[in-house]
This record gives C-alpha cells, structure tokens and sequence, in this order.
C-alpha cells in the first residue's frame, strides 16, 4: 500500500503564492520520481512540473520562472512553491509518484496518485 495525500490548495489572487504538499506513506522501498499535474474542467490532465531522486527538475513552460517543485527526501515529500498565480492556473492539481514498494515478499514497480487539491485563482 502506498498513499499520498495532497494539501495547500485554496482560492487567491492573482499575483498571489500558494505552497503544494503531498506526502508518500506506505511500504516504501525507493521514490524514483514525483510530479505535479493539474487539470482544468474539460481540458486535458497535464505535467506542471516534476522532479526524480537525483534532484533533476522539468517544468512545463507554462510555469517556467514561477513555480518550484522541491523534495525532502527524509520525509517522503514533494512540494509544489506557486508563485505569481495566474487565472490560467486555475486547476485541480494532482500529485504522482513513481514507487517501487514492497508486499508479499515481492518488490513492485508502479504510480500513485493523490486526492487532488483545488487551486482557484481569481482575478
């Protein structure tokens, strides 16, 4: 088993910052990589930005120069700093990880998705 719950969304203004967590739990055995998609109403699911275990990052170019996805490693978390929120980032904003995880004495490959969080901005 393996969760990730996912929190920080909310309603701001534009110009306004919002900070993103989602954090991984289960029976672990290595995060390969965890990203941010969002997805508008009727609009394709789309990769806002990710990062893998080695600290290597991509960000859509939408969001180029204002987000920042980190991690903490220790913590099984990824962080998603929104900076200079446009109306256009209006979305529910997913979090993925790409987990090998443990159970029934057999390692596994997979990806995991959060709830989701709702990030409104308005203008």
């Amino acid at each position: 088993q393996v969760q990730l719950v996912e929190s920080g969304g909310g309603l701001v203004q534009a110009g306004g910052s919002l900070r993103l967590s989602c954090a991984a739990s289960g029976r672990i055995f290595s995060i390969h990589a965890m990203g941010w998609y969002r997805q508008a109403p009727g609009k394709q699911r789309e990769l806002v930005a990710s990062i893998t275990s080695g600290g290597s990052t991509n960000y859509a170019d939408s969001v180029k120069g204002r987000f920042t996805i980190s991690r903490d490693n220790a913590k099984n978390t990824v962080y998603l700093q929104m900076n200079g929120l446009k109306p256009e980032d209006t979305a529910e904003y997913y979090c993925h990880a790409d987990v090998t995880y443990y159970s029934g004495g057999s390692y596994y490959r997979d990806g995991y998705w959060g709830q989701g969080t709702q990030v409104t901005v308005s203008s």
